[in-house]
Formats: C-alpha cells, sequence, structure tokens
C-alpha cells in the first residue's frame, strides 16, 4: 500500500502542516482527526488496516490532514475572537492548500469528508459552506455547535459569540440557509451522520438532522449502540459508510 508522508510551510497558518497520504488513486477521503488529534491517529487506530483492500484496489485515497485545535478551540490563552479566526485560518488552509494538493494528485472527481468527534465537526461545517467541493460526508459521534455545555464538554468560547461563530456553527446558519444554489449543491451529497445513542451529542445530532430535512437535504443518521464514542467504534463505522 502507497503511504505518503507531507509537510510544508503553510502561509495561511504561518507554521508547518503535516499530512499522510494513503494509496494511489480512487475516491480522495479528507480525514480529520478527533480534538486534538493528529495526522497519524487515523493509522493508528487501527482504521487505515482495515481500509487495506478499499486503498490498495484504487476505491479510496486517504488524504489525513493534522489539526491546530490546540491553537483555536482548545486555546484557553486566548480569546474566544481569536479562537474562532485561527480556526477560519485552518479552513483557509484545508480550502488554499490542502485541496489543491489533493487534486494535484489525483484527478478523481470525488471528495469525500470524513471526521471523527470534533474531526466531524471539521468535517460536516467545511463541507456545510463549500458543497461545491465535496461529494460525500462521513461524520462519526459529531459536535455541532461548540456553544453547548454538556457533560464535561463545555463551551468552546466561554459565552462569547459573533458573526464569526454564527457562522461556523452548523446548527445555527443551517437554518437560515435561503440560497438556492448552496442548498442544491448540499442535496445532491450523500450525507452520514453517525452517533451512539448513549453519546452526549445525540440530540445536537437529531437536531441537526431535523434542520437538514426540513431544507429537503437528504442524509442519513445511523444510532449506534452505546457511547459509540472509541476507537472500537469508528474502526466499524469507518468499514461500513466510507
Amino acid at each position: 500500500m502507497n503511504r505518503e508522508y507531507h509537510k510544508w510551510w503553510s502561509l495561511h497558518l504561518q507554521r508547518d502542516m503535516e499530512l499522510l497520504v494513503f494509496g494511489h488513486a480512487g475516491a480522495k477521503v479528507l480525514v480529520f482527526p478527533s480534538r486534538l488529534g493528529r495526522f497519524y491517529e487515523y493509522e493508528n487506530l487501527g482504521i487505515v488496516a482495515l481500509l487495506k483492500h478499499k486503498i490498495e484496489e484504487g476505491s479510496i485515497q486517504l488524504y489525513c490532514v493534522d489539526s491546530v485545535d490546540a491553537e483555536s478551540f482548545y486555546c484557553n490563552g486566548a480569546h474566544p475572537s481569536d479562537r474562532i479566526k485561527r480556526h477560519i485560518a485552518f479552513e483557509h488552509y484545508i480550502l488554499k492548500e490542502v485541496l489543491p494538493f489533493m487534486d494535484a494528485k489525483n484527478t478523481h472527481n470525488c471528495v469525500i469528508a470524513h471526521g471523527l468527534s470534533l474531526g466531524a465537526f471539521h468535517a460536516a461545517n467545511i463541507v456545510f459552506r463549500y458543497p461545491q467541493f465535496f461529494k460525500k460526508l462521513v461524520a462519526c459521534s459529531g459536535r455541532y455547535d461548540l456553544t453547548l455545555n454538556i457533560e464535561h464538554f463545555y463551551d468552546l468560547f466561554d459565552g462569547f459569540y459573533n458573526q464569526e461563530i454564527y457562522f461556523h456553527t452548523p446548527v445555527h446558519y443551517l437554518p437560515n440557509l435561503e440560497c438556492s444554489w448552496q442548498l442544491n449543491k448540499l442535496r445532491e451529497i450523500d450525507i452520514t451522520l453517525v452517533i451512539g445513542k448513549e453519546d452526549p451529542f445525540l440530540r445536537n445530532n437529531q437536531h441537526l438532522s431535523s434542520i437538514l430535512s426540513q431544507k429537503n437535504i437528504n442524509h442519513q443518521m445511523p444510532v449506534w449502540d452505546d457511547r459509540a464514542h472509541s476507537g472500537y467504534y469508528w474502526r466499524r463505522m469507518a468499514t461500513l459508510y466510507i
């Protein structure tokens, strides 16, 4: 199986960024790690190994990116307005550096956004905001409102709220989305939101699902037994939905 390590200086983040590529052809899967996760998490969890057959036969090619969560949402020493700005810089890195890198390596027209836990937020948010770049979304154990306080998961903006946070909170901006072009693009995407029935963000997923239904955006939301928020479950989910 082809495995490549890449590192370059990101103009948008003003720091080195690393990623791993697995495979040589097929649909391109943009993989976001879980909260504070690294670019090698997907491999370390054993998910790459489970997808080996699809990768080697050229059905899919994985692009596992790094996170900057410790510099954005989980940078408690920074003002919330700076946390969201850092996230926006990360989004620009993905859109203007990673996606062109993927296109240069592989001309397949299908790009799948995929993420675990907070990575599911990253994957879903970028798809909802820029649906023209994606054909499929697989979001596992996601949280789509970072202002919520549930269990030990706190409001990542400490009560602060502004327009930038609004436009990066899917359950806030999607109900007001009226652009027919963007809605039609979203209706073309194969969307899977998978969550455990004991996951603290089950209700948040149900809320997002109801919003998508109201907008006539087709999707599926499989609800798994237990909390289903760990590598054991994510390995099984990946083999079913990727």
